[in-house]
């Protein structure tokens, strides 16, 4: 790092805290929105729009819109504009939350870059995520879009795409948030994991999370409502059914539920296996809670994983998980960074 990380403001730390929190609310609003089935219910981006419809002429004409959907047409043909009200409101949030994201991120940074407040290497990263705060936006609209031709139900594809942004983002916000950090906190550890293993931890976390967002995009949650046994063998009998085979890892829901299975109780396993050694071993102590916070979410992910499951995705649950994961995301970004030196 050219220049040190205490040198930074108290204000800029703070400020990236509030960022990384902010995108945790944003994740767990979208996850809302999906299961309710509120993400399409806004049939235009319109990034500017801001204030909501007012009059019962406005509430008209967009549910005239959104009669042209195949969500309307194929599930709520009945829907009046009372339940059309209540599936907007959660999605209008979730937008409206995405602009106030922008003018924390944007204001700030100007005033403190028109102050020299910011240090070349901080401004590089920030300049990231405003590009993938922009991206992020752009890519959600695609996903809404995707479901408004004709089916409705939005690309998997674009859903992990969505997902996988949002993490980047959170990733990186999260990373320069602990690390500057540093220069106010205690010093790293005198004995570091190996950084292969945390980094495979870590690959392990993403890749769970992405295949999470493959079930989501195909409802494969609904698919096999057992656990361990999927109906009644360990591997379903229809997962391999789509061809070319590779699509079966994507589009088949039997297959993608098993996947997700696969790799949940794989990544729960090795942050338990990690905690456990260092406990066994007492080498890594200077990690303080960071490995055992990142035993307890990974296990509490694990069980609000299988009741969503077992209970047939009630969304309070789900959305639960969602944001479950991405506490255990964090951990593994903190114990990455304790044992950064």
């Amino acid at each position: 790092m050219p220049e040190t990380q205490a040198t930074l403001h108290p204000l800029i730390h703070r400020w990236l805290w509030l960022l990384s929190a902010m995108v945790m609310v944003m994740v767990t609003l979208g996850g809302a929105t999906r299961l309710t089935g509120s993400g399409l219910s806004m049939v235009e981006w319109q990034p500017l729009q801001v204030l909501p419809p007012f009059s019962a002429a406005d509430w008209q004409a967009l549910f005239e819109r959104y009669q042209q959907t195949p969500q309307f047409r194929l599930r709520n043909p009945d829907m009046s504009v009372t339940g059309f009200e209540g599936i907007f409101w959660l999605e209008y949030i979730h937008r409206l939350w995405g602009r106030a994201m922008a003018l924390v991120l944007v204001v700030p940074l100007a005033l403190f870059w028109w102050r020299r407040m910011i240090p070349a290497w901080l401004a590089k990263r920030l300049l990231l995520v405003l590009l993938l705060g922009g991206l992020q936006g752009l890519v959600g609209w695609l996903m809404v879009a995707s479901g408004l031709r004709d089916q409705p139900e939005v690309s998997a594809y674009r859903l992990a795409a969505h997902l996988g942004l949002a993490l980047t983002l959170y990733g990186l916000l999260l990373w320069t948030s602990l690390t500057c950090q540093r220069g106010h906190s205690a010093p790293p550890p005198s004995r570091s994991l190996p950084l292969w293993v945390l980094l495979c931890t870590l690959a392990m976390v993403v890749l769970t999370m992405l295949a999470g967002a493959f079930v989501a995009g195909l409802d494969a949650g609904l698919v096999y409502n057992t656990f361990p046994l999927m109906g009644e063998a360990i591997l379903p009998v229809d997962w391999y059914s789509v061809q070319p085979w590779w699509r079966n890892l994507f589009e088949n829901a039997s297959a993608v539920q098993f996947n997700h299975r696969l790799l949940a109780i794989s990544t729960v396993l090795l942050c338990l296996g990690l905690w456990l050694y260092a406990r066994l071993t007492g080498r890594y102590r200077s990690y303080g809670m960071s490995l055992s916070v990142l035993a307890v979410f990974a296990g509490g992910q694990a069980g609000l994983g299988i009741a969503t499951l077992l209970l047939v995705v009630p969304v309070p649950l789900a959305v639960a998980h969602q944001a479950g994961a991405f506490l255990v995301f964090s951990a593994v970004v903190w114990v990455l960074a304790r044992g950064r030196r």
